[in-house]
C-alpha cells in the first residue's frame, strides 16, 4: 500500500485526489496547506491528517509519495525536502522557475533513491498519442512547420484573490509559464528543443494588476522547420488549444481533444477524443488520471516513469529562452 500525501489544497489538488481514487493499493494519508479553510475542505472530502507545515508532515508521516500542488515558487524547495528523505515526488508544472532551481532539482533527483515525476499530462491525451504516431510514421512526409495557439481568459480576480499569481517572484511569469507551458511542452515533446528562439511579450488587459505578461508570441527555429507560438489570457473565454503540424503530404491538426488528419489528396479523417472530467477545467485536458496511474504503476514495478525532469528539460529551456528573448529583444540560441 502506497501512503500518499498532497501539499497544496487549491483547485488542482482535487484533480490529483480524484485520480488517486482509482489507483489500487494507494491511500491518501495527509494533506498540507497554510490556508486552513482549503485544508479542511480537502480533509472533509478525502480524509487523512491535516498539516500546515510540509516539514512537520514529512517528519510525522511515513509517506511513500508526495504530490506537490502548490504555487510555482514552492515546487522545487518542497521537492528537495521530500527527495532528501527518499520520498517519491509527483510535481505539478512548472518543474522550476529559474535555471538555478532546475539545476538544483536535477542534482537532488540524481542523488535520491526516490522517483521524480512532472505533471505534463497532455502527453497522455489520446489525440496527442495518435498525432505523434502519425507524425513519426512519416506517412505524411517530412514536417515543414507548425503553429501553436492558446487563447484563454483570466480576469483580475483570478490573480488578486490567489495570494501569489501575478507576482513574478512567485509565479515566474504569466501566460507562458502558467497557462501555455503544456502547449510548449507538446512542441518540444514532438520535435525536441529548437536551435533558436525569438519572442515578444506584452501586458494588454491586466496592466497595474500583474507584473508579468498576459500575451506572448515566439518563433522557434529548427534546422528543417519553424514553429509559430502564440498565447494570451486576454481572450473572452477559454477557447480550445490549436496545435497544427504541416507536412509535405498533409497535415495534423489538434484542436482541444479532437484530431483532424488531412492527406495529400485533400481527403481527411476526424476523431473527437473528448472525455468528460468531474474535476478541473475542460481546457486542462482529462489525462491527469492516466499520468498519475502510470506513475504508481512504475513505482510498483520499478520501471522508469517517462515524464522525468530530464524529459521536460527541452520545454523548460525553451520557456526560459522565450522569456530571455522577450526581455532582451534578441534571438536566443539554445544548447550553447
Amino acid at each position: 500500500m502506497f501512503k500518499t500525501a498532497i501539499v497544496g489544497c487549491g483547485a488542482i489538488s482535487k484533480t490529483h485526489a480524484e485520480a488517486l481514487k482509482s489507483v489500487k493499493n494507494t491511500e491518501i494519508t495527509a494533506f498540507c496547506d497554510t490556508n486552513t479553510e482549503k485544508l479542511n475542505k480537502r480533509l472533509e472530502e478525502y480524509g487523512g491528517k491535516g498539516y500546515s507545515s510540509l516539514e512537520d508532515m514529512l517528519e510525522k508521516e511515513q509517506i511513500d509519495v508526495l504530490h506537490i500542488c502548490t504555487p510555482h515558487y514552492l515546487h522545487v524547495p518542497m521537492a528537495l525536502a521530500a527527495l532528501k528523505k527518499n520520498v517519491n515526488v509527483l510535481m505539478e508544472k512548472p518543474p522550476a522557475i529559474s535555471h538555478e532551481q532546475f539545476d538544483e532539482l536535477k542534482s537532488a533527483a540524481n542523488d535520491s533513491g526516490a522517483k521524480l515525476g512532472i505533471c505534463f499530462q497532455n502527453r497522455y491525451n489520446d489525440s496527442v498519442i495518435k498525432a505523434k504516431s502519425i507524425i513519426e510514421s512519416g506517412s505524411l512526409g517530412k514536417v515543414i512547420g507548425a503553429r501553436a495557439i492558446v487563447t484563454w481568459s483570466r480576469n483580475e480576480a483570478y490573480y488578486t484573490t490567489s495570494g501569489w499569481r501575478g507576482e513574478l517572484i512567485k509565479e515566474g511569469g504569466g501566460v507562458l509559464i502558467n497557462q501555455s507551458i503544456h502547449t510548449l511542452d507538446l512542441a518540444t515533446y514532438l520535435f525536441g528543443a529548437p536551435k533558436e528562439i525569438s519572442a515578444m511579450s506584452a501586458n494588454y488587459h491586466l496592466q497595474g494588476v500583474i507584473d508579468e505578461e498576459d500575451t506572448i508570441s515566439a518563433y522557434l527555429r529548427y534546422p528543417d522547420k519553424n514553429l509559430v507560438f502564440f498565447a494570451t489570457t486576454a481572450f473572452c473565454k477559454d477557447a480550445p488549444i490549436l496545435f497544427e503540424v504541416m507536412c509535405e503530404q498533409g497535415s495534423v491538426r489538434l484542436e482541444g481533444n479532437t484530431l483532424k488528419t488531412t492527406y495529400a489528396d485533400n481527403t481527411s479523417s476526424f476523431t473527437d477524443y473528448t472525455e468528460r472530467s468531474e474535476t478541473g477545467k475542460a481546457c486542462w485536458g482529462t489525462s491527469h488520471k492516466k499520468l498519475i496511474q502510470e506513475f504508481y504503476d512504475c513505482l510498483e514495478t520499478n520501471k522508469p516513469f517517462p515524464v522525468t525532469l530530464e524529459s521536460t528539460q527541452p520545454s523548460f529551456e525553451s520557456m526560459m529562452a522565450i522569456y530571455d528573448s522577450a526581455k532582451t529583444n534578441k534571438t536566443i540560441t539554445l544548447g550553447v
